[in-house]
């Protein structure tokens, strides 16, 4: 209910304000094709809650669409279609959306075979089919993607080997293929990160007739019964001197992996310390300090509780904003590992990504991406003596990429996350002035078994909720509170509070 009146909300100042017209937003030419190609995709699907109802064969501009994102050029580079109570099949017309770099269909109830024509989307980098009712095969045609760096399949119903064009893709950062029906050997996986858990006909033995027997549980006993108790026996006690073998294995590596870590992180000789970061880049502190010129003030972007954000640049001639954390040992500790741990968990175009990291004896370092055009707090304050940089179309799109962001956190994000700090301050905005939900260091995990009540009240004064402000008690409710905040300030282009830091952060 919340987001329905945040919706409205939205509605009503967006109407208030005269509309979205801009004579600058001219229906792009020679993206007919496209619209065709969106209308398949439409006809295939059942839309009962009339989410598509805006897409429009007559229309020659399709940027203008609920859930369709557009380059500058006009082309269709995206679809956000999660979580919207679709169903029927995905249209192989899909494939003729041939600009097309991020799909997001997952937690809908799309049935039928994944189209083989996905494979002809070569600018692909992101796609999303998880949490649908999929059957059949997995193309082998998505290993023509070259680009794609995140591919999620997981919780449908497919079957069939996984192919090995799919299995060799180098690029992939992460591959999910995980609780399925997947069948046969395993193969060797290229991806930096992958998951096929809850595939219970998999198996990764050499042996194909072996591999048979596992895969293929068939109702026939009879072969069964042609094998000797002796035999059985045999059989039995050798797995389970295996079995034993391997947990033995196991438990002395991870004693020597203690072991070894705890050496290396109480010693003073500075170095990466071991820690699991769902395969993020992992940087030394050398290589910070020289993409920052060894952190001079001029490289200084801003600053907050937790520590100061330079500006960086990587070998391979990258802009990074590199944001070294104070107090490591203490509060920028939990700090350090609530932003890993919560970025790497949410995936999402209106969330900032986290390049890498960098975790020292001394230092904790996170790199995230530059984003040009700094925060909306900076874009309002910025007036330059003139009208306000952004206009009230960009003010709406911001508005709208923060609420998706906001809304994958609370729904879409497993398991959801509150934010706790929404402010203009923290949404920022890239080359294209879309809104991206930035600092997660105040986030916290929603987890059934918590009560949500936290010790501290984290946040900023005339951003915190009434009710968290006095009992600590933190849920999306908080979120949704800094997001009409959040929307004053669009409107108005002033501060919340104008008298003093406003920086609450206390125990």
């Amino acid at each position: 209910m919340e987001w329905v009146m945040v919706g409205l909300f939205v509605l009503f100042f967006w109407v208030g304000l005269g509309g979205a017209s801009d004579d600058s937003l001219l229906s792009p030419k020679g993206v007919n094709f496209e619209v065709a190609a969106l209308m398949s995709v439409k006809s295939k699907m059942i839309d009962e809650y009339h989410v598509l109802d805006g897409w429009d064969i007559n229309s020659v501009d399709p940027c203008t669409w609920n859930m369709v994102g557009c380059s500058p050029e006009g082309f269709v580079i995206s679809l956000d279609m999660a979580s919207m109570g679709l169903a029927g099949i995905l249209s192989p017309g899909v494939g003729n959306l041939t600009h097309l770099q991020t799909m997001l269909l997952q937690n809908n109830q799309l049935s039928g075979p994944v189209p083989a024509e996905i494979g002809k989307l070569s600018e692909l980098t992101t796609l999303d089919l998880s949490g649908n009712q999929f059957i059949g095969e997995i193309p082998s045609s998505l290993g023509f993607l070259n680009h794609l760096s995140y591919l999620r399949l997981s919780r449908n119903k497919l079957s069939g080997q996984i192919p090995r064009p799919v299995a060799d893709l180098t690029g992939l950062s992460f591959l999910d293929l995980s609780f399925n029906n997947l069948s046969g050997p395993t193969p060797k996986i290229q991806a930096k990160g992958y998951s096929v858990t809850g595939n219970g006909f998999l198996c990764s033995f050499s042996s194909a007739q072996i591999c048979k027997n596992v895969t293929n549980p068939v109702n026939d006993t009879s072969s069964y019964q042609k094998v000797s108790n002796h035999h059985r026996w045999v059989v039995s006690v050798a797995v389970g001197v295996s079995c034993i073998f391997v947990i033995f294995m196991m438990l002395l590596v991870s004693w020597v992996h203690w072991y070894r870590s705890r050496l290396l992180f109480t010693s003073y000789v500075q170095q990466d310390i071991e820690f699991d970061a769902n395969h993020i880049k992992r940087f030394s502190f050398r290589e910070l300090q020289i993409a920052t010129s060894n952190f001079s003030p001029k490289n200084i972007l801003g600053q907050g509780g937790f520590g100061v954000v330079y500006k960086g640049y990587l070998p391979n001639k990258t802009v990074v904003a590199v944001k070294r954390l104070r107090d490591p040992n203490f509060t920028g500790e939990k700090q350090f590992q609530t932003e890993v741990e919560m970025i790497g968990l949410a995936l999402h175009r209106n969330l900032l990504r986290l390049y890498g990291f960098c975790m020292t004896a001394n230092e904790r370092l996170l790199v995230y991406p530059y984003m040009p055009n700094g925060s909306v707090a900076d874009r309002l304050r910025d007036t330059g003596g003139e009208k306000p940089s952004l206009d009230w179309n960009k003010r709406m799109h911001i508005a709208l990429g923060a609420a998706r962001g906001l809304l994958y956190l609370h729904e879409q994000c497993n398991p959801r996350i509150i934010h706790r700090d929404v402010k203009a301050a923290n949404i920022l905005l890239d080359e294209r002035f879309e809104a991206v939900v930035g600092d997660f260091g105040l986030a916290k995990l929603l987890d059934l078994r918590d009560s949500h009540v936290t010790t501290a009240v984290r946040g900023t004064v005339g951003h915190i909720a009434p009710e968290y402000l006095s009992t600590g008690q933190s849920s999306e409710k908080t979120d949704v509170f800094g997001f009409g905040i959040l929307l004053l300030e669009l409107i108005t282009g002033q501060k919340a509070l104008d008298a003093g830091n406003g920086q609450v952060q206390k125990e």
